[in-house]
């Protein structure tokens, strides 16, 4: 039902095609004992996700993502029932046709942090940026050990200087202003990353669009979206919470780091958006509040300053 998907390029022939993939998705959801339920297709996601029903998500991975299937399922099984807000349950999770992989898991109720939120009150979004906090603090306190074979990097300081290496070309590809790209080298040099950062389970990846909150409270319901999850210094998960989450909106980021129980330094968390695995900075300046001069510093203190 599903054709082979190994490189970039089938990827971007057959993944967004929902023509193409919903026979597969409905195959093998008759398969598993829900092909009498409703399947429909989010519109979000890289990977293609279906609400099953009112109950249940089903998540697909391409033989070229086949190991984030493996991420996924794991990290949901050793979540389960261990945050302040919901994770889903995994139900099943397994191999299907010429590579793909599938994850079942339960629907988080509630509905999208992401859409919700111009609805949202101010004082609201403070308790729901808190709530938040709560969530990744106690994430980031678990033992990662049992992980520990699944995730990576297996060397955070070599996973850094990995992407310190590709910076510059990254963001010059992706269109950023050469009178910045060519500042990258110097900020990266004046922040001192920690060389003994604790190694945690990351979500990597906490933005609005992975919460889900109860409208009529505006309680946060649950996190989702493990698929990226990764082993490494906690604060690398602060750049998702600025950019995503805070979004540069005045006395968020100073609640979330009061309820986190810590501090971060604006300066490390922009050397880490620099190096993040999706980092995409002309999009960045686009959407988020404009520094009020063109540095580095001012970008950090922008972004993710508590002041």
């Amino acid at each position: 039902m599903l054709p082979e998907v190994n490189t970039e390029e089938e990827w971007d022939a057959v993944v967004p095609d929902d023509a193409r993939v919903r026979p597969g998705a409905q195959d093998l959801c008759a398969r598993l004992g829900l092909g009498d339920l409703p399947l429909v297709r989010f519109s979000e996601g890289s990977q293609p996700v279906y609400a099953v029903g009112d109950t249940h998500v089903l998540k697909l991975f391409p033989g070229v993502d086949a190991s984030d299937a493996d991420t996924e399922s794991r990290v949901l099984a050793h979540l389960h029932g261990r945050l302040p807000v919901a994770t889903p349950a995994l139900h099943s999770t397994g191999g299907y046709e010429n590579g793909w992989r599938y994850v079942l898991m339960s629907r988080l109720p509630g509905e999208d942090l992401a859409r919700a939120w111009p609805r949202i009150p101010t004082a609201a979004r403070v308790g729901v940026v808190a709530q938040a906090a709560g969530a990744l603090a106690a994430l980031h306190a678990l033992d990662p050990q049992p992980l520990a074979t699944t995730l990576g990097p297996a060397d955070w300081a070599h996973f850094l200087a990995r992407q310190r290496a590709g910076a510059v070309e990254r963001q010059r590809t992706r269109g950023l202003p050469e009178e910045w790209v060519e500042t990258i080298p110097a900020f990266l040099d004046s922040v001192d990353l920690p060389a003994d950062a604790p190694r945690v389970l990351l979500h990597t990846e906490p933005m609005r669009q992975h919460f889900v909150v109860d409208p009529a409270t505006w309680r946060l319901t649950g996190l989702f979206d493990f698929e990226p999850a990764m082993l490494g210094d906690p604060a690398y998960d602060l750049v998702g919470v600025g950019l995503f989450l805070t979004r540069g909106e005045p006395g968020l980021m100073a609640r979330f780091q009061q309820e986190y129980g810590r501090a971060f330094d604006p300066r490390l968390l922009l050397a880490y958006t620099l190096l993040h695995v999706y980092a995409n900075l002309p999009w960045y300046f686009r959407e988020l509040p404009a520094p009020p001069e063109p540095t580095w510093d001012a970008v950090a203190e922008t972004w993710f300053g508590t002041g």
